[in-house]
């Protein structure tokens, strides 16, 4: 029995699904009963029937599976998985830019603490961040932790004033135009296609803006053979899988979220055997339920 028959077994057993973003490793996106990007995921643990969550992927995306399912077990494949974008924003810090803006809405990118969520008016992802952000009454939106994000969102609803966190994806702010024009050099034929996490300079060289999901629909629908991905290179997995006849190249070589490749089969295994001895994401039942407001909101408006 090989290691995917046996995770499989021990899912059966143990009443546990598996969700995995496009992000971690091709092998264990196999062995998920649910892949996708943040919304898709946060979507899915609001909706799954079995006890036990395991998530494969970094802690907030595990926070925010407990949030939606507060009577259920969620567990991370890797505990110490983290997210540096995460890291950059803290509730402390929103509270006192609240104090400055008091009109201003707190919208705060999926990429959060629960901490952070808490203080927050609405949660949003790369791919719905711009219809959340065009519903919300107010006129001044006070965008954390990504600033590239924000600045795209800002691009795209030129009506609101923003005001800007300085926090980022390492990935995707370390993407130069440089690299990407030596890239186009070397595939001249291929599409450019970019996560909004990157910096402008990238986006504006692209021929596609849009969230890890919006990337595998647009190279899907696409007529082109050829794609330069202007993101973590995890998603190559499923656009490989989805397009077969399709070819596929990172812009430059460090395209990797460490902590995202923390997540292996290896450990998933490790995990499922040992359940009932793995320590669960525990959150104050204050803070869930000041943070899992905005979550909520955003599925409302994001519809």
């Amino acid at each position: 029995m090989d290691n995917y028959e046996k995770i499989d077994r021990l899912k059966k057993e143990k009443d546990a699904v598996i969700l995995a973003h496009y992000y971690v490793d091709g092998a264990v996106q196999e062995a998920a009963d649910f892949v996708g990007d943040s919304y898709a995921l946060a979507k899915k643990a609001a909706a799954v029937s079995q006890q036990n969550i395991l998530f494969a992927g970094v802690s907030f995306m595990g926070e925010s599976a407990k949030l939606l399912n507060p009577d259920k077990h969620v567990y991370m494949v890797d505990r110490c998985a983290g997210c540096k974008m995460a890291d950059m924003a803290d509730a402390d810090g929103v509270r006192r830019i609240k104090e400055q803006y008091p009109d201003a809405a707190v919208v705060c990118y999926v990429n959060s603490t629960a901490a952070v969520k808490a203080v927050s008016d609405v949660c949003v992802t790369s791919s719905n961040a711009v219809r959340v952000v065009r519903r919300l009454k107010e006129e001044q939106i006070y965008f954390v932790p990504d600033a590239h994000l924000a600045q795209f969102v800002a691009r795209e609803v030129s009506e609101k004033e923003f005001i800007f966190h300085n926090g980022y994806c390492p990935v995707h702010k370390e993407l130069a135009k440089e690299e990407l024009l030596h890239a186009k050099e070397e595939h001249p034929h291929a599409l450019v296609l970019a996560h909004p996490e990157c910096r402008e300079e990238i986006l504006s060289a692209a021929d596609f803006v849009g969230s890890t999901a919006d990337i595998i629909r647009f190279a899907g629908e696409n007529a082109a053979e050829e794609f330069l991905i202007a993101t973590e290179t995890g998603v190559f997995h499923q656009l490989k899988k989805e397009n077969p006849g399709k070819r596929f190249y990172p812009v430059a070589a460090g395209q990797v979220c460490p902590d995202m490749k923390l997540v292996t089969l290896e450990k998933m295994l490790a995990v499922l055997e040992h359940l009932e001895e793995q320590e669960e994401i525990v959150l104050d039942d204050k803070l869930m339920e000041q943070a899992k407001k905005p979550l909520e909101r955003m599925l409302v408006l994001a519809e």
